[in-house]
């Protein structure tokens, strides 16, 4: 097993969407989203967890259209993918 963060689905999406992620050991994970300027928009994880594949729903209904990322940070990973909120 290794850290993984999977591409969200649907993508785009209208408001919601699924985001997966994997982690191999346990660990502090936090996963966020952000806007294209760097902002904080939402925490959708952020404590220790049990290695394994998880999924998260996000809600994007409180704003608006356009890209957005998530970050995904565990240990000595991070990864960062972009997803698109289209109203």
């Amino acid at each position: 097993a290794e850290y993984g963060l999977k591409q969200n689905y649907p993508n785009p999406f209208n408001p919601f969407t699924i985001i997966g992620y994997q982690i191999p050991v346990r660990g502090e994970v936090t996963l966020k989203v952000y806007d294209l300027l760097g902002r904080e928009v939402a925490t959708l994880v952020d404590g220790i967890q049990d290695a394994g594949f998880r999924t998260v729903q996000f809600n994007g209904s409180m704003l608006s259209s356009g890209i957005y990322y998530c970050r995904l940070v565990s240990g000595p990973y991070f990864g960062t993918m972009k997803i698109l909120l289209l109203r």
